[in-house]
């Protein structure tokens, strides 16, 4: 058992619960611009039915943004006409399976 010195340092679990913010993973086209050559991860997520699912994402200033395949695809295609590019944005339109994106290269 711990003195109870130790723990006056120490945030309460009450303190940490007011604090505690929900880590979420954002989407790539709520970014202004992005550059090419940011390290792609995989993360893994539950849909609603609480089955597993993978997706890829980039972190940007501690915060996780998913980046849709669709996107991927779209940006492959741009760098094989441009592969100079080192920036671009992403639109999206839609919510859910009707959701659209569209890679606006930048420069």
């Amino acid at each position: 058992m711990r003195k109870q010195e130790d723990t006056k340092t120490m945030p309460s679990i009450k303190d940490a619960a007011k604090g505690y913010e929900s880590k979420q993973t954002r989407n790539v086209a709520e970014l202004q611009s992005v550059s090419v050559d940011l390290a792609i991860l995989e993360g893994t997520g539950k849909d609603k039915d609480q089955k597993e699912f993978k997706y890829n994402y980039i972190e940007v200033n501690g915060d996780e943004y998913r980046v849709p395949d669709q996107v991927l695809k779209d940006l492959k295609a741009i760098l094989e006409k441009k592969p100079t590019l080192k920036t671009f944005s992403v639109s999206k339109q839609g919510t859910g399976f009707n959701t659209k994106y569209t890679v606006i290269p930048l420069d």
